[in-house]
């Protein structure tokens, strides 16, 4: 069971009085009755219909859930004031904060298996060799620089020893099938891929000489954020608090139960198919949910400078991005769970 009352700390009382939190304030413990916590987290709302009692989701206030994933969803719907909070990938926050939205991050998961189960390979399109990273140079890189497939391209290209000069960088949406179309149509000759995506392609393509490669890089942050309008209102951000809880331990129900989380969500949920969904299984993350976010933040750094160079934009400190509040409250509920499955 989720502990909500983990690294609260402080008084409970503070911010109740109506005035705005600052990062100085503890986290409020007490909900306000009439609080409603909009929430774009369709995966986690999943985990806690299927987990059950497993998972202390009874909330002191009222979810609304919006069917809203993904970073250029999930900010513009903070720009519309019409949610609260939502899971993205480690870009969203740094580009919405480069577009003049204040957003604040409450919690992160990364992969401990990231090294053998990354989150995106470079997939080749037909007839392109694909051996490591250097065989990026003089190709068509589809390329989104406001998403985390955006960042993994230019970090390869890092890694390779490549500059943007050496290659073709073609700007599209990381968004459904655009890639994979985009691959399979020649408009683009390398695309990073990740989950069924990659796997259905190479399926697909594999036998007219489709490949992909590692890159060997961190792809592996996820994050739960929030304009910070939100972690400012006392009322919401006591419900955030225990809504981040819940989230943590969420993560650690899912990894613990594969058959379940196969079964109910990939396949009967998301209709896959049983190869598709055991393709994912395999392929799975290792949940690592930090309750201390500085090794997170200075991560999160190197990102930053990485992007501002590479995208002529302003180079944030990272720290300001983070409410290092919440940290504790994953982290600890993130334990509890995994002591409590006997991980």
């Amino acid at each position: 069971m989720a502990l909500l009352a983990a690294g609260c700390g402080g008084s409970a009382e503070a911010g109740t009085d109506g005035d705005a939190l600052t990062a100085a304030d503890a986290l409020p413990t007490e909900v306000p009755a009439g609080t409603t916590l909009i929430v774009g987290d369709p995966t986690t709302q999943k985990a806690f219909e299927l987990a059950g009692d497993d998972i202390d989701s009874d909330f002191s206030f009222e979810v609304e859930w919006a069917n809203i994933s993904g970073g250029p969803a999930t900010t513009e719907a903070f720009r519309a004031g019409s949610l609260d909070v939502g899971s993205v990938a480690e870009i969203p926050a740094i580009h919405a904060t480069w577009t003049g939205l204040d957003v604040q991050i409450v919690a992160s998961v990364f992969r401990e298996n990231w090294q053998d189960a990354p989150i995106y390979e470079f997939a080749g399109a037909p007839g392109v060799e694909l051996d490591d990273l250097e065989d990026l140079r003089g190709h068509r890189i589809a390329f989104s620089p406001g998403q985390a497939q955006g960042a993994i391209v230019l970090r390869a290209l890092q890694a390779a020893g490549l500059t943007k000069d050496d290659v073709e960088l073609v700007e599209l949406p990381a968004t459904g099938d655009v890639y994979v179309t985009a691959l399979a149509a020649g408009e683009v000759d390398i695309a990073p891929l990740g989950g069924t995506q990659l796997y259905r392609y190479l399926s697909s393509y594999g036998a007219d000489g489709a490949t992909s490669v590692k890159h060997h890089l961190r792809d592996d942050a996820s994050h739960l954020y929030s304009p910070t309008e939100v972690v400012e209102d006392p009322a919401k951000a006591a419900a955030l608090r225990e809504y981040v809880a819940a989230w943590a331990a969420a993560k650690i129900w899912v990894a613990e139960h594969p058959d379940i989380w196969k079964e109910k969500y990939y396949v009967e949920d998301q209709g896959l198919s049983d190869q598709d969904a055991q393709y994912l299984i395999d392929h799975a993350a290792v949940p690592d949910v930090p309750s201390d976010l500085s090794e997170t933040i200075a991560r999160t750094q190197d990102t930053v400078d990485l992007l501002a160079a590479e995208l002529d934009q302003p180079v944030l400190d990272a720290a300001d991005l983070f409410d290092e509040r919440f940290g504790p409250v994953a982290g600890e509920a993130a334990q509890a769970e995994a002591a409590g499955s006997g991980r």
